[in-house]
């Protein structure tokens, strides 16, 4: 776990952010569930494979499938969450989202998205998905030494409330350099 060490937190003049606090309130934090708007079908993971050039026979052979551990066509995994969503068009239904985590900065910075795909997901499979806080904490950057960085997760489930995949999304939120009291420029010592 990364954070600015105790004495920072007591010992700076203006400075009162209560990262212990934040935890506690969002570290868990879930939204509920929502169904995705389409059934897993062939049609689309036709449609993607030949549009990304994908010629794996487990997308696109229902025969080959059939005869795999798999028994039927899978989902490529990168398509996996388009099943689990509200679909692209006509706009669907929109994805409720998590709270904001109030910061000492307001600048924001998406650092990295990653996918981890636990189960193969099956044409006739019903997906959902939730979001939820798996961390917080602070780690210093250049221009701000108390960047709080956060990491959401995606959570992908069947119709039998089984996990098949997790994205997961690195974010920072900083304050700018005007934001940042002239005492607190730098790390702190």
């Amino acid at each position: 776990m990364k954070w600015l060490p105790e004495p920072y937190r007591q010992n700076i003049p203006g400075f009162s952010y209560d990262l212990e606090a934040m935890r506690k309130k969002f570290i868990g934090l879930e939204t509920q569930p929502v169904a995705g708007r389409f059934p897993v079908e062939y049609d689309p993971i036709r449609r993607h494979c030949h549009m990304t050039g994908d010629t794996n026979p487990l997308y696109l052979d229902p025969e080959y499938a059939a005869k795999t551990k798999y028994g039927g066509v899978i989902v490529p995994p990168p398509f996996v969450s388009y099943f689990a969503g509200p679909g692209i068009w006509p706009r669907g239904q929109e994805l409720p989202q998590l709270p904001p985590i109030s910061t000492p900065g307001d600048r924001n910075i998406n650092l990295t998205v990653e996918a981890e795909w636990l189960k193969p997901v099956k044409v006739g499979d019903r997906l959902s998905v939730k979001s939820r806080y798996k961390d917080l904490y602070f780690l210093s950057i250049r221009l701000d030494w108390c960047a709080v960085w956060t990491t959401t997760e995606r959570i992908m489930m069947n119709q039998s409330g089984e996990i098949v995949a997790i994205e997961s999304n690195l974010g920072l939120r900083h304050r700018s350099a005007d934001q940042v009291p002239e005492g607190q420029k730098g790390p702190p010592n």
